[in-house]
């Protein structure tokens, strides 16, 4: 009892637990059929509502609660639902972040998804009875009314995934001509290089690092070459003297030209005239362009491929393109992204900074009626996801103590579900919760969620 009493933590229930009290803790099965914890596992499953259990008496073996309140301790343990993700308000002012899961999804996608997550028609032709011609002809079609200019579209589960299946379809043992200024490196040490050799293309690099003309392209073709790559460099700019050949330089070469136009704007944005999209590209004369589902396109992860109708028909049909296929939750999401209400994404791409300022300020207003430190502050926001690399977005922000961060990103309100995270960035001593990356609807609960997580701070 000696080592219990010494285990025991300041401000415990009891000074130590001694073998009376210990065989006074709920045994698990008595827990279980508490109701609450009952219903908690038709929910949860049975192994996390044991795993709250344990906790709670763990807890009471440490002398931190009675045992007669390790119903209510186990209650609070449990998570908010069976998996471990957790809901996030992206305030940092970084609409595109790859860490909080790039595009958040608009409610028509996630609508798509509840419909998708049960049995559905994804291969089943209703009308007939009988297997469907083409599974995804829902989002290939919205595709491509999005993109007239393509005459045939397919989905791959990510655009690495649909230069993979290029290189490897149309250039396996044989020559890939590409830019030394666009062999690019994005996060997580993935290189493009390295995954285009995996294939058994050979690179072909021609160039400089700042300078590449089209007579390089030109020289460089043999019999041997498979095709010309054309890659943005999506999260990184060269200035200074620098030269580039365009797509339109490119298309009259006479070698087929993929145009990888990574951030996947599929038409261009006023806001973005440096920024490469899926139209621009194939009215210049791309045979081919990839690009991403989950960034400006405001989709689910999904690789697009865009382009000439036997040329997208060659890699769909290829072994590999086979165990790159999406499944229908994908399918169902993206045909409702691109056919759908503008995305969270776009929306928060042109959104007005005067109406951003409003917003700070109500929120703040709110903040301040309870006693919490808030001012509001004009920021620059990014696109961020590896589109639109040196673009700012004016903003506006509340600032709030840096001592909050913690508790807003996995405070007790957080861990226990009754909050969601909400992640900002630290600049001078303050956070920063930026308004252009949270959607409208989420101002009220960003408001509660900082009350809460000051609420927690507060002595008593």
């Amino acid at each position: 009892m000696d080592d219990l009493r010494r285990q025991a933590q300041p401000g415990a229930a009891t000074d130590a637990p001694d073998s009376a009290s210990l065989r006074k803790i709920p045994r698990t099965d008595q827990l279980l059929a508490d109701p609450r914890l009952a219903v908690a596992q038709r929910r949860l499953g049975r192994d996390l509502v044991k795993a709250a259990i344990g906790r709670a008496q763990a807890r009471a073996r440490n002398a931190e609660i009675t045992p007669e309140q390790v119903a209510e301790a186990a209650v609070a343990e449990l998570p908010a639902s069976a998996a471990s993700l957790t809901p996030v308000i992206n305030a940092t002012g970084v609409l595109v972040h790859t860490n909080l899961g790039r595009a958040p999804l608009s409610e028509a996608a996630r609508d798509a998804l509840t419909v998708a997550a049960g049995t559905c028609d994804v291969e089943f032709d209703l009308g007939s009875g009988g297997r469907a011609r083409q599974r995804g002809a829902g989002v290939t079609a919205s595709l491509l009314r999005a993109v007239p200019g393509a005459a045939a579209a397919g989905v791959v589960n990510n655009n690495a995934a649909a230069l993979v299946l290029a290189a490897t379809a149309l250039a396996a043992g044989r020559e890939i001509i590409i830019s030394r200024g666009e062999l690019i490196e994005i996060g997580d040490r993935f290189r493009l290089p390295d995954l285009l050799t995996s294939t058994g293309a050979r690179l072909k690099e021609v160039g400089t690092t700042n300078r590449t003309s089209i007579d390089d392209y030109q020289q460089a073709i043999t019999g041997d070459t498979g095709f010309i790559l054309k890659v943005h460099p999506s999260n990184y700019r060269v200035e200074g003297f620098t030269s580039e050949a365009a797509v339109r330089e490119l298309a009259p070469l006479g070698v087929t030209v993929v145009h990888d136009i990574g951030s996947g704007l599929l038409a261009p944005h006023p806001l973005l005239p440096g920024e490469p999209d899926a139209t621009t590209s194939l009215a210049h004369g791309a045979n081919l362009v990839t690009a991403s589902g989950d960034k400006l396109l405001g989709g689910p992860q999904a690789g697009l491929l865009l382009g000439d109708e036997p040329l997208v028909r060659r890699l769909l049909r290829h072994p590999l393109a086979r165990a790159l296929r999406v499944d229908k939750l994908t399918l169902a999401a993206l045909e409702a992204t691109v056919s759908g209400p503008l995305p969270p994404v776009a929306r928060s791409l042109s959104a007005d900074p005067r109406l951003l300022s409003e917003r700070a300020e109500r929120v703040s207003a709110t903040l301040a009626a309870h006693h919490v430190l808030a001012s509001v502050v004009t920021t620059q926001a990014a696109v961020g996801g590896g589109g639109a690399p040196g673009v700012t977005l004016p903003s506006a922000a509340i600032a709030v103590p840096e001592s909050l961060a913690a508790p807003l990103r996995h405070g007790q309100a957080v861990r226990g579900g009754a909050a969601p995270a909400v992640v900002g960035r630290v600049e001078k001593g303050r956070l920063l919760l930026d308004l252009r990356s949270v959607d409208p609807a989420d101002d009220d609960r960003l408001a509660a969620a900082v009350l809460a997580a000051s609420a927690a701070r507060q002595p008593g």
